[in-house]
Formats: structure tokens, sequence, C-alpha cells
């Protein structure tokens, strides 16, 4: 997700992925798509992640910021939000994702932030709006994420990315 030195995570977050010697950036991240995307996380707890993405680059043929990449914004925060609560030994995985596009935007960047609406044992709910920068909904999101388990699979996985 290009540049993520400056992300807020919580302290006890820190603490607890630094003694697992995982790369908590890395992990909290939407990858090579997010890269690509331009996305970047400011703040990331199980309480409220922020994340912005620019429109250039993230458009559809008539100029304006594409769905699917408002749609990818609003999956990243909502799953990093869903990560956070399910802690070191859960992963989670995106099982319905749904947005409702209200404005079109051309240029500038977009800021989502997610906020729960469920946390519990084996789902996490989160609504993610998304604005412009003159503060107006461009778009409102709804991810449900399924809680595992951590297989030794996913694990191997997640130290490698680090």
């Amino acid at each position: 997700m290009g540049e993520q030195q400056h992300v807020k995570f919580p302290q006890e977050v820190i603490d607890e992925y630094a003694a697992l010697g995982v790369d908590l950036q890395a992990l909290f991240s939407a990858g090579h798509l997010g890269t690509r995307m331009g996305v970047q996380i400011l703040e990331a707890s199980a309480e409220r992640v922020v994340g912005t993405m620019p429109v250039e680059g993230n458009t559809q043929p008539y100029g304006l910021l594409h769905g699917g990449a408002s749609a990818v914004l609003a999956e990243t925060l909502g799953s990093v939000g869903s990560m956070l609560h399910g802690g070191s030994s859960r992963i989670a995985v995106g099982v319905d994702l749904n947005c409702t596009h209200h404005r079109g935007v051309r240029s500038g960047l977009v800021t989502g932030v997610a906020t729960p609406v469920h946390r519990g044992r084996s789902t996490a709910t989160y609504e993610i709006v998304i604005t412009d920068e003159a503060d107006r909904r461009v778009c409102t999101a709804r991810l449900t994420c399924l809680l595992r388990d951590v297989t030794p699979k996913d694990a191997e996985r997640v130290n490698g990315a680090g």
C-alpha cells in the first residue's frame, strides 16, 4: 500500500504482533492491489480504521471514480478492522460486501472510515463511509468478515510476507 510508516495502531496491537515477529504494516494492508490503487491506511484499531485513495488512476471511462475502486477501499478498511478485532490468532475473510454509490468524484482524494456494526466471535461487520475532499458522502458500504483460526499455512504466508 505504498508508504505506511504513519499508520497509527494501538500500542497493545503493536506489542502483540511484534512478539510474534509479524510485520504489522505488511499484514494490515491491501497488498499489491492497494499499492497499485494508491490506498493509504492512516489509522487502524478495531474501533475505527481510516484510509485514503486517490481518484486519479481509479476512474471508469467517464472520468468518475470507479465503483469497484470504492469497493476495494471499503473492503480493505473493513477487513483491517475485522482482523484487529479477531486478534493475532484469527484471520478475517470477507464474505459479504455491499456498496451504495451516492455521487461521482472526478479528482482529489477520497477518505474511508470503517466503524463496527457487529463484532462477534465468528463474524465482524463494519460500515464504511467514503467521502470526498469536501466531506460529501460518495459511498456507503457494509462488509461482513468470517473470523477463523489461523492455520499453520496461514502463519507461513504471514511470516513470509514480513
